[in-house]
């Protein structure tokens, strides 16, 4: 599949939660509360990031002990911005689709289309318990949220709307105002089983999946542009990395170590335990994180695997590598959020641009 001729687009991950982004006893110069997380969000957009992503829990695990509500949060992180794309995370079940379209098309006209969403289908059924929600078997959370989109989208884009599925039913409604985002508000998705990959190929603007190598991100990439291609739908991908970008590779290299040399043990295996219990629930028995060893679920979205661990001219090539095999976003996670993304923005972020333009006249000349 071709790459894209636009420049590759950078996200972090909020931390809306505590805990910080690897399940570790290491020192994480990272804040979950507001103040830290305006600052960070405003050193971001100065330095290259054109996305955010929220992230949606509502239990404590993993050291996540405290958390705030993406929605709110993320229009809180937007009133303080000017440039940013704030991605909301919504769990289908909590959020009805009329509720969602409307809370976000009125956040869309206060922030001048700058809100986006990520639908979660939810992995952890220890959490759906613990809120009072059902839990529908693994194909059909991805069914329910397959309508959950297709309902937003047709909430967003016409007036009348009417909609007779097996979760969600609408007769003649119209929202307004409508979202000022064009065709509607950016619809991202997550997710590694084939109902993922499937649901991604219909109906989502993007598709992220969790870190990997250069060749299984061009195989999920292909897969995917085939079949939504088949369909008659275009879909961006997204790739999570946890980047640790140092002077030197060895540094990089001892923070990585350190980071899993103080792991803690006893929530990386309890998270281990319970994506096992998810990824057993998909009809081919594989889920996000069925090839993830220890080390890779220290970071609980397989952000070791990308590999954006060694020097800025390193980090730079390899995202030009996935680049290269299709990715159109690097969704990025870091142990020391507001100076690492400075120093990404001020010693990698140039050597990309660098790059993609030598690429751009090689292709050319061609």
């Amino acid at each position: 599949m071709s790459q894209s001729t636009a420049p590759i687009k950078f996200a972090y991950w909020v931390p809306n939660v505590s805990g910080g982004l690897v399940v570790s006893n290491i020192e994480q110069r990272t804040d979950w509360s507001y103040e830290y997380n305006i600052k960070l969000a405003q050193a971001a957009e100065a330095n290259g990031f054109e996305y955010a992503l929220t992230q949606i829990r509502f239990t404590a695990g993993y050291g996540a002990e405290y958390q705030h509500e993406s929605v709110s949060f993320s229009h809180a992180l937007l009133a303080k911005t000017e440039k940013l794309k704030v991605i909301a995370a919504i769990l289908p079940g909590p959020w009805k689709p009329v509720l969602a379209a409307k809370q976000l098309a009125t956040i869309d006209y206060l922030t001048q289309g700058r809100i986006a969403i990520n639908v979660v289908s939810g992995w952890f059924k220890g959490e759906f318990d613990a809120i009072g929600e059902p839990w529908p078997e693994h194909d059909q959370r991805y069914a329910r949220s397959e309508e959950f989109i297709r309902s937003l989208k047709g909430i967003w884009t016409q007036d009348n709307f009417s909609f007779d599925g097996k979760y969600y039913q609408f007769q003649n409604y119209t929202l307004k105002p409508k979202p000022l985002q064009q065709p509607h508000i950016e619809v991202f998705q997550g997710g590694s089983s084939r109902a993922a990959r499937d649901m991604a190929s219909r109906v989502s603007d993007w598709y992220f999946t969790n870190g990997n190598s250069v060749e299984e991100i061009q195989k999920q990439v292909h897969d995917i542009r085939s079949k939504a291609k088949a369909n008659q739908h275009q879909v961006k991908i997204g790739v999570n990395a946890f980047i640790i970008a140092r002077d030197t590779e060895q540094e990089a290299q001892a923070v990585l170590q350190s980071i899993i040399d103080q792991a803690n043990t006893e929530a990386v295996h309890a998270f281990g335990d319970a994506t096992r219990q998810a990824g057993a629930a998909s009809p081919e028995g594989e889920g996000n994180w069925a090839k993830s060893t220890f080390e890779d679920l220290v970071q609980y979205n397989d952000g070791f695997k990308t590999n954006l661990i060694g020097t800025p001219q390193q980090i730079a090539e390899r995202i030009v590598a996935l680049k290269h095999v299709g990715v159109d976003l690097i969704l990025s996670g870091f142990l020391h959020f507001i100076e690492e993304v400075e120093y990404f923005g001020q010693h990698v972020l140039p050597l990309v641009r660098e790059l993609e333009q030598q690429q751009e006249i090689t292709a050319k000349s061609a």
